[in-house]
């Protein structure tokens, strides 16, 4: 690429100017027609920095206590269970989507202009369910007016250690993790990307900022190289791509 896209952002692939981007960065693309930019094409990957896991919560009221019996109640009731989403294509959609699609389920999507609003309106019983970050519905779950059913990564968060995952709860395979790294303008020289991973590595490791990120449900973490995370991005971005065709997902 010789460093075209690197000019057309106006930005010099020296290493100085990163992009610190998160998962909807590989979705985007995936969701509308004109996104302006590629994010295998237009950018090298450095390295992930953190996982962030997401978590099923359901109004208390809604007689299910368990993915199974979720699945269950919504396969007996087709279109009447819905679920809450900070708008489309944001992380909650494609969440609840993926999990539709792994369970063999048709739930009605209630979209909202942000997640506080999609909130309030799963706690009050307006909506049934949403995928809520962990951290921002930490709260609600202690106090009981949300009840979580499981986590959407594949092993158990630090902050909910005693409720499952959706692949443990019997859909298996389901697996939608944030996540949050670093990307140089393309044509940066691999040297420079492979100094950036490793001083990532170096960062992720520091003991006292690792708790302090596990408090909110955040696994600070390192791509192996440079190379790793881009092969992770191309993987998000084709699973969201496919899920996008065959959900009909569309961001105008």
């Amino acid at each position: 690429m010789n460093g075209a896209p690197a000019r057309r952002f106006g930005t010099p692939p020296d290493g100085y100017t990163l992009l610190a981007m998160a998962n909807t960065f590989a979705v985007v693309p995936s969701l509308v027609s004109k996104p302006g930019y590629d994010p295998l094409k237009d950018f090298a990957g450095i390295s992930l920095t953190c996982l962030v896991p997401q978590v099923l919560v359901v109004n208390p009221a809604l007689p299910a206590r368990s993915v199974k019996e979720l699945v269950a109640l919504a396969k007996a009731r087709p279109g009447e269970i819905s679920y809450a989403s900070a708008g489309v294509g944001g992380t909650g959609h494609i969440a609840a989507e993926l999990f539709n699609r792994h369970a063999g389920l048709k739930m009605l999507h209630v979209p909202y202009k942000g997640n506080a609003q999609a909130i309030v309106d799963v706690i009050s019983g307006q909506v049934t369910m949403m995928f809520d970050q962990v951290s921002t519905s930490l709260g609600h779950i202690q106090s009981g007016r949300l009840r979580p059913l499981a986590v959407t990564s594949l092993k158990r968060s630090p902050l909910l250690p005693s409720i499952p995952t959706v692949d443990e709860s019997g859909v298996r395979g389901y697996e939608d993790t944030t996540f949050n790294g670093l990307m140089a303008p393309a044509g940066t020289a691999r040297a420079i990307l492979v100094r950036l991973n490793a001083e990532v590595a170096k960062a992720v490791q520091q003991p006292l900022l690792r708790k302090r990120f596990l408090e909110l449900g955040v696994e600070l973490t390192a791509s192996a190289s440079p190379e790793a995370f881009t092969a992770y991005v191309k993987a998000e971005f084709e699973k969201k791509a496919k899920l996008a065709r065959e959900a009909g997902i569309r961001m105008e």
